[in-house]
């Protein structure tokens, strides 16, 4: 039988994901612009989008499915507006987008190694006396999430669907006619990924990948 999810503490929730969700999603957008500029391709810089100021990413839609899959489903993801890349400007456009591409994923497990270096800290702090218990408690809820919620960006961004990050790495790898047909699929991706979502796929393949990510970032800084 269906439950409806309990509201009240999936608000608790959104109230906790939403600095550490925003700022991943930001910084895996400033990585992507950073990664072309690096390459030639100073569009991203010219428009001002090498910045973490989450107004000049503000994506309507993308915040939309953030507080949507934070409220009713077990995976919070969303996205920002999508910084645009010009591959012409680089030396070698079908590497350079595959370097684009794994610039944003990698940002996000940076991202979430720094939560849990932030969590460790925290709960020393909370123990030594330093943070109250309610304020520690808080603040270690903060970090925890946030490194699930970047852990989880990173994956699912590197899921080989298009338009998703790692289709672009994948379309790299294959000979061009190929890697034109597979783009075409972009199309489709939504649908694709709405169907993979109702089908229980994150639950079973792409979970539990995101929970031993995510230990292992915690086991890295002791705690």
């Amino acid at each position: 039988m269906f439950e409806l999810p309990d509201i009240s503490a999936r608000l608790a929730m959104l109230g906790k994901a939403l600095v550490p969700a925003m700022f991943g999603i930001i910084c895996h957008e400033v990585a992507h612009g950073w990664a072309a500029y690096k390459m030639g391709d100073n569009t991203a810089k010219f428009l001002g989008r090498l910045t973490l100021n989450p107004v000049k990413h503000f994506d309507v839609q993308g915040v939309g499915v953030f507080v949507f899959t934070t409220l009713f489903t077990p995976f919070i993801f969303g996205w920002a507006k999508p910084v645009p890349v010009r591959p012409q400007f680089f030396s070698n456009p079908r590497q350079g987008m595959m370097l684009v591409s794994v610039a944003g994923p990698l940002a996000n497990f940076a991202v979430a190694l720094l939560c849990a270096l932030f969590a460790k800290t925290v709960f020393n702090l909370g123990t030594a006396g330093v943070l109250s218990v309610e304020l520690a408690r808080l603040l270690l809820e903060v970090f925890q999430l946030g490194v699930v919620i970047n852990v989880t960006l990173a994956f699912f961004n590197l899921m080989p669907i298009p338009p998703l990050d790692g289709s672009h790495i994948v379309e790299g790898l294959l000979p061009r006619p190929l890697a034109n047909a597979y783009a075409s699929i972009g199309r489709y991706g939504m649908l694709i990924l709405v169907l993979l979502i109702l089908s229980g796929f994150f639950s079973v393949v792409l979970w539990p990948l995101i929970r031993v990510t995510a230990e292992s970032f915690f086991r890295l800084v002791g705690f």
